[in-house]
């Protein structure tokens, strides 16, 4: 992407479909390093194969932890974390457990959240929480911010990545009047155009994440902000 033409936030690209073969992990590095993008989002069996393929370039690797659900027992999760970690990876990105929040096991959730946060931070590597907001009321879906913000996370994620570009952008308004300043935001869901990413950046997104196409990339890349 040219300087003047480069979105006002990182973008990171998300290869977590269920069938994700390490020739697809291929196209995604590719693409990845092409438009200059911050990171690559993946499921933990493709962490060591990005690390070795990624080579000296500084693009971040993500992995998933708890994908799609968040229902994994606490040890799970955990040990899903250091594993990963161990493989190379530079971030983690798990799912909070959403059944448990909507039952009133807040302390569940809470030593679940707290569980892969140290994790990740022993290994000093950030921490994200996927909440999925569309699936919770107001009152669960601040309660679920608190929550994360208390166990230490460094951000939180609107969704796994499935939500429309416009929904999602509602959910990051929602996230974002729910933290402190100390707690970024990433948007994740299906976005394809610069005027969409502006629109999250506005909403309060530090950080866009979607399952780009490289047709999409190159459009975003044409279009000037404004």
């Amino acid at each position: 992407m040219t300087a003047n033409r480069r979105p006002a936030v990182p973008l990171e690209h998300r290869l977590t479909q269920p069938n994700a073969s390490l020739e697809d992990l291929e196209k995604a590095v590719a693409l990845a390093a092409e438009h200059d993008l911050a990171a690559l989002v993946v499921a933990p069996w493709l962490v060591k194969a990005a690390r070795r393929q990624i080579g000296r370039s500084p693009l971040a690797i993500v992995a998933t932890v708890g994908f799609p659900f968040g229902g994994q027992l606490l040890a799970v999760k955990a040990f899903e974390a250091s594993k990963a970690l161990e493989q190379g990876a530079s971030q983690i990105e798990f799912v909070l457990n959403g059944g448990a929040l909507r039952s009133g096991a807040d302390e569940t959730v809470y030593n679940d959240l707290l569980a892969v946060v140290d994790m990740a931070h022993s290994a000093l590597a950030p921490a994200s929480v996927i909440i999925e907001a569309d699936a919770l009321s107001d009152t669960l879906l601040g309660k679920a911010c608190r929550l994360a913000e208390r166990a230490g996370a460094d951000s939180v994620v609107s969704s796994t990545g499935s939500a429309s570009a416009e929904d999602t952008i509602g959910r990051v308004q929602l996230l974002r009047d729910s933290l402190g300043p100390r707690v970024a935001v990433k948007a994740a869901g299906r976005f394809a155009t610069i005027e969409q990413i502006e629109q999250a950046r506005l909403a309060g997104a530090a950080r866009v994440s979607a399952s780009f196409t490289a047709a999409a990339l190159e459009a975003i890349r044409l279009q000037p902000v404004g």
